[in-house]
């Protein structure tokens, strides 16, 4: 059964692509930022992207959509910022309730960082959930780690999943698999050895575990490069240099610790190597570092796409 979505703040597509790999399609997405608005439309120029803030955006005309879905902001729960939540100015989770109960989907998808699950936000969450309580909707959080769906870092991120309350009965959490995801060296040797770069091999043997999870991609802390010391000290164990970004990879003749390329942080998050990114390293690695990794959503959308056939066969079978 085909089903559709809306998606806010889309970003660079990876939850887009996820949900599509999911079984959704998607009849609008909504994102601020220009370039990856250009890289939405470049990989997929069927999609309708509407450019602007979700603030300005009504989904009045789209009434009984089948998922709601987005990546609000991060900063307003992120432990890097103020978390300052509710009283952060980037807090998007009102405008998300806001357009719910404007098309009334069938479910609701949400993703945002692990900050969100303290203490300090108990009531944040619970609001959130009485609030679409209202309108009809049971809802859940979950602490999903990227690694156990297959990507080659932790990555830890919270969905909120909700569907309406004859629907949310079919609902499961995808189950996780620790054993899924490849070390750094078998995600991205291949490309780290492409210009037959002599110290691939012992390189390998350094990159033996999954990656830190990427970081990076905030416009308030400027260039491109893996994140904060700690982050780059992790990155060094594996033999990566975290102080920026590649514009290649590795000649022949290198020594020393290289760095990503801007393919090779993509596909540390589970974006295909066919995923074209638009704009200059910086902006393009900033859409990246913000991207939630396209076999995550897949994973979750999967769920949500069963529980909602199941129960239109239910609804199918009664009638």
């Amino acid at each position: 059964m085909a089903l559709n979505s809306i998606e806010i703040c889309a970003g660079a597509g990876g939850q887009a692509l996820g949900l599509e790999q999911a079984g959704f399609d998607h009849v609008s997405l909504v994102e601020i930022e220009p370039p990856a608005c250009t890289t939405l439309r470049l990989n997929r120029p069927q999609w309708h992207v509407q450019e602007g803030d979700v603030r300005d955006f009504s989904a009045l005309h789209l009434k009984g959509v089948d998922l709601v879905a987005g990546g609000v902001p991060c900063p307003p729960f992120s432990k890097a910022g103020k978390q300052l939540g509710q009283d952060d100015e980037r807090d998007l989770f009102p405008e998300a309730v806001r357009l719910v109960d404007e098309c009334r989907p069938r479910a609701v998808m949400l993703e945002n960082v692990r900050g969100l699950l303290d203490s300090v936000f108990d009531e944040y969450r619970a609001k959130i959930i009485r609030d679409l309580a209202k309108l009809g909707y049971d809802a859940s959080w979950r602490l999903l780690n990227a690694s156990d769906f297959g990507v080659p870092q932790l990555r830890p991120r919270v969905i909120f999943v909700a569907l309406r309350k004859d629907l949310a009965g079919h609902f499961e959490w995808p189950e996780p698999n620790p054993d899924s995801a490849p070390t750094v060296a078998e995600a991205l040797g291949d490309l780290m050895g492409a210009n037959g770069w002599k110290g691939v091999k012992r390189w390998k043997e350094m990159a033996c575990d999954i990656a830190p999870t990427l970081v990076g991609g905030s416009k308030k802390h400027g260039g491109p490069d893996l994140g904060p010391t700690r982050a780059k000290r992790a990155w060094a164990s594996l033999g990566v240099d975290g102080m920026g970004i590649a514009d290649d990879v590795p000649a022949r003749d290198f020594v020393g610790m290289p760095r990503l390329t801007i393919r090779m942080t993509a596909r540390l998050q589970g974006f295909p190597d066919d995923w074209e990114f638009s704009g200059r390293k910086t902006a393009a690695y900033r859409q990246i570092g913000n991207a939630f990794p396209p076999p995550v959503a897949k994973a979750v959308g999967t769920r949500i796409k069963v529980a909602l056939n199941a129960a239109s066969r239910r609804r199918l079978k009664k009638a």
